[in-house]
């Protein structure tokens, strides 16, 4: 059974950190392009980052460059979202998906594989 199981998420003041891991079990994902995308209340799923089969092809939302790094380490079957800087309006459910192909998509319907997702709430 393939699952994506995402973590570190929390309650952090304005301008504060986190960390978010998503860890692969069932199947390796080191030829997919992995991503991360965010859902507030009463909002549609939207884009955050996305990475390349081997890391070198990153893709930003406009509202994640400069302030958060998405990694992967294949051996590890895992990928990351350093967030920094973080604001009020980060505020959501952060999903980690996988997409069908090696290529980064901003789409969500390219992602055949998506974890339940873990809370960041950014207080002011």
């Amino acid at each position: 059974q393939v699952q994506l199981v995402e973590s570190g998420g929390g309650l952090v003041q304005a301008g504060g950190s986190l960390r978010l891991s998503c860890a692969a079990s069932g199947r390796t994902f080191s030829s997919n392009a992995m991503g991360w995308f965010r859902q507030a209340p009463g909002k549609e799923r939207e884009f955050v980052a996305g990475i390349n089969w081997s890391g070198r092809d990153i893709v930003y939302a406009d509202s994640a460059k400069g302030r958060f790094i998405i990694s992967r380490d294949n051996a590890k079957n895992t990928v990351y979202l350093q967030m920094d800087s973080l604001k009020p309006e980060d505020t959501a459910a952060y999903y980690c998906a996988a997409a069908g192909t090696a290529v980064v998509f901003t789409d969500k319907n390219k992602y055949n594989y998506w974890g339940q997702g873990t809370h960041v709430t950014v207080s002011s």
